[in-house]
């Protein structure tokens, strides 16, 4: 009998080990299938911005937080181009304490600084709007984050234009140039995806 119960326990526990590794399985692929999915999702929209390649580079690592989530996207979008705003800024502080720097190269910098400064003030305010839900209607509040993040786009570009001159050095010029580009091309990804969710919440 002893032996009839011991042969039922370990059948019962053979079965039960099957039942976990099949379920852990079928979490695992499902798991799997969601991530593609979400990946799927930003490829999708990077497709359609105006550097898929940066696009995709920044935003694949955040996948599995935005899912497929619009509004998710184009916060996510808000709060890297505004830290990579806040650290290009101080990339260029540093810069201004270059040695050797004639006065036209010191007064773009100052300049670029003021419109980089005045660039995260609005994707800040951009980013902080887009995680409110009181007060506004959803049109009003979008159409002042779109406001926003156009107006820092404009900045980004006003930073760039001091650097055009022919009296500007060339290493100095293309080392701005570089960081700012990024910005500015993030900035335009996230004005992207914000009027997408604005026109499809």
């Amino acid at each position: 009998m002893g032996s009839c119960w011991s042969s039922i326990s370990m059948a019962a526990l053979l079965i039960l080990t099957h039942f976990a590794t099949l379920l852990n399985s079928s979490l695992a692929v499902r798991e799997l299938l969601g991530t593609q999915t979400n990946t799927e999702f930003i490829r999708t929209s990077c497709g359609t911005t105006t550097d898929p390649g940066l696009c995709m580079t920044t935003f694949s690592g955040y996948a599995s937080k935005i899912q497929a989530s619009p509004k998710l996207l184009a916060s996510t979008a808000l709060s890297v181009t505004l830290s990579t705003t806040r650290s290009t800024s101080t990339v260029i502080v540093k810069l201004s304490k270059s040695q050797g720097l004639k006065p036209k190269e010191i007064a773009s910098i100052r300049d670029c600084l003021e419109e980089l400064k005045d660039s995260v003030d609005e994707l800040n305010r951009a980013f902080a709007e887009m995680g409110s839900d009181g007060g506004k209607s959803f049109e009003l509040r979008m159409s002042d984050i779109e406001t926003w993040v156009s107006a820092a786009l404009t900045d980004e570009d006003t930073c760039m234009d001091s650097f055009s001159g022919k009296d500007i050095n060339g290493n100095l010029k293309t080392t701005v140039r570089r960081q700012i580009v990024k910005v500015a091309h993030l900035t335009s990804i996230a004005l992207a995806f914000v009027n997408r969710y604005a026109a499809h919440p």
